[in-house]
């Protein structure tokens, strides 16, 4: 069974925003065997959405569209799919209702007339309740194809995804199981981690396949199948994530979808009732904001200070400064201090601390951009190495975060 997203929206084609909803579409369109074959994007056009809903029938049996759905008078996807439809608006009494019901409650008035035009729906449509917004979704069919059209605000899209239109493609479809599984490993790179597996890469069944997903210090590892006995699926691929997991144990962290890096890390200080803060400079907050993603962080992380500039790092931090003129800003020594100041201001058992040279200028310090050097301290003692990156800004921020938690875990697996 295969499936096509389109994306309706000027504003994405020009890059002022990122497509993530496709993204998570296609996760979920995944997890229900279902693949996706294609990924449009298109602007708010008449013909230029006509000729992706044409070319999109003759090739899937499920289009879903998000973007379009506004109040406003560039938002043309309804009028664009009756013309396609050969069909005709007509108002939703229960979409009208949802409308008023959310001005009431939010915003204690009654909606203007372009916003009760969102109640418009082609006549043929079925409506899909949108839980947290005015524009609906709908699902439509022609022939043997499905059309469902919803709003692209991200938020709204995601509950009507899963709560609706999943639920109504199981329902209508009989799909084949698709099965994933991936692991998640730190701290060797695609081609050191395939000459370790090559022999039982090479043996795997014909219809299991593995995927290297690298990035920036890190590579997942994916096991694909697909096949009609869902039992027997699953209890193959995981039997051979089993041996893989063995093959890579000194690097795995875990698996996608039940764990990440920080979660792990997480897990393991609270295990071991110990707390981690942080002390960034070239990082600027990119380690803070990974942990704080997760819900529970409190249980281990006691704080940040993000002495961005020199001087702060004396002032705020409280290394010293002699420390600094002796050893320039972006050295060992330094980085060491902020991580020991970080245990000492934060109460803290684990420190991670940060110093260097991101880019595109080299700033206050006397290396060449891309170096880095990160710091880890530890009850028992203190880690720290230098690095060079490259000269991408976004590129050395990343790689600094990964081979800062990389570290971390490596010292707190210890004991």
């Amino acid at each position: 069974m295969l499936a096509e997203i389109i994306t309706i929206g000027d504003e994405i084609l020009i890059g002022q925003i990122v497509d993530t909803n496709s993204a998570f579409i296609s996760k979920e369109l995944n997890k229900a065997g279902i693949q996706v074959y294609q990924i449009t994007s298109v602007q708010d056009d008449r013909e230029h959405i006509l000729d992706a809903l044409e070319e999109a029938k003759s090739r899937v049996d499920v289009v879903l569209v998000t973007g379009g759905l506004g109040p406003t008078k560039d938002d043309i996807t309804k009028q664009t799919f009756c013309e396609f439809l050969d069909d005709t608006l007509v108002e939703s009494a229960v979409v009208k209702e949802h409308i008023e019901f959310l001005f009431k409650k939010y915003f204690n008035k009654l909606p203007a007339e372009a916003n009760l035009r969102q109640a418009l729906v082609p006549s043929t449509a079925k409506v899909l309740k949108n839980q947290h917004g005015t524009a609906p979704g709908m699902w439509m069919e022609q022939d043997d194809t499905v059309f469902v059209s919803m709003p692209g605000v991200p938020y709204e899209m995601k509950a009507l995804i899963k709560n609706e239109v999943i639920p109504a493609i199981i329902k209508k479809y009989n799909r084949p199981h698709i099965y994933h599984k991936t692991l998640l490993t730190y701290g060797l790179g695609e081609s050191t981690i395939a000459e370790r597996i090559s022999d039982w890469e090479e043996a795997l069944p014909k219809h299991i396949k593995l995927a290297y997903l690298p990035s920036l210090g890190k590579v997942r590892l994916r096991l694909s199948s697909k096949g009609e006995n869902e039992e027997k699926l699953i209890a193959e691929v995981d039997a051979q994530m089993e041996t893989l997991h063995g093959m890579v144990a000194d690097i795995a962290v875990g698996y996608e979808d039940e764990t990440s890096v920080t979660e792990k890390i997480g897990g393991l200080l609270q295990q071991k009732g110990k707390t981690l803060s942080l002390a960034e400079s070239c990082t600027g907050g990119a380690l803070a904001q990974e942990i704080t993603q997760h819900p529970g962080a409190s249980a281990f992380y006691r704080g940040s200070i993000i002495p961005y500039a020199t001087e702060l790092k004396t002032s705020i931090l409280g290394v010293d400064a002699d420390i600094i003129k002796e050893n320039n800003v972006v050295s060992l020594p330094v980085a060491e201090a902020m991580a020991q100041q970080a245990t000492k201001v934060f109460g803290s058992d684990y420190a991670i601390a940060t110093t260097g040279i991101a880019g595109p200028t080299k700033g206050d310090g006397d290396d060449e951009v891309g170096t880095v050097c990160i710091a880890i301290a530890t009850p028992e003692k203190m880690i720290s190495e230098k690095f060079q990156f490259g000269k991408a800004r976004e590129r050395v921020i990343k790689k600094s975060v990964n081979k800062a938690f990389e570290m971390l875990l490596k010292e707190i697996s210890k004991n």
